[in-house]
């Protein structure tokens, strides 16, 4: 008796679900909308956008992933202030010099020599010219973040290859090169 009865339930969940099938129609959608949305090209004109190219701005008072803010603008001035202003914001536990070598022989050791006397590979082959040992310069945390931030003279940026703190342990390194230098 339980065999015939869990056979007319089967029979009757097979019927009822193959009943509700209908190959001459498609099935409904709830939300047609997300199946079949409007395409929009990137940066194209469209008049669904109230303020024009509002979609292209983007809101205010953000940053980019993986940036902060830089309070000091990239001209002679702005340099001059961060070499007076600007501090590292790492206390001496946070200070890596392992990790600050690796990072200062990886980006900075090619031209500014890993000893930072100003005779890297480049400078030895006469690729550029004109890099001043640390032992010469007055340089301080603020101006050599702020050379990294943005590059000086010939030397280009490296704000895309180091992340802040990155900045700030190479910072600390060329500090220690430029003491070791004036010993």
């Amino acid at each position: 008796m339980k065999g015939l009865f869990k056979i007319l339930v089967l029979a009757l969940v097979v019927g009822s679900v193959y009943s509700c099938q209908d190959n001459a129609r498609p099935n409904y959608q709830f939300m047609p909308n997300m199946y079949d949305s409007a395409g929009y090209e990137t940066y194209g004109e469209y008049e669904i956008f109230a303020d024009e190219q509002e979609a292209m701005l983007p809101v205010d008072g953000t940053i980019a992933r993986g940036y902060s803010l830089y309070d000091f603008e990239n001209t002679n001035e702005g340099f001059e202030k961060a070499k007076l202003e600007l501090t590292s914001p790492l206390d001496s536990m946070q200070i890596d010099l392992n990790r600050g070598k690796e990072l200062y022989d990886i980006y900075c050791g090619i031209c500014h020599g890993n000893k930072g006397k100003g005779q890297g590979k480049l400078v030895k082959r006469e690729k550029i010219l004109g890099i001043p040992s640390y032992a010469d310069r007055d340089i301080t945390d603020g101006s050599i973040y702020h050379v990294i931030y943005y590059g000086k003279n010939a030397m280009g940026s490296y704000a895309n290859q180091l992340n802040e703190e990155e900045r700030w342990q190479v910072t600390a390194y060329v500090q220690k090169l430029k003491a070791d230098l004036i010993k």
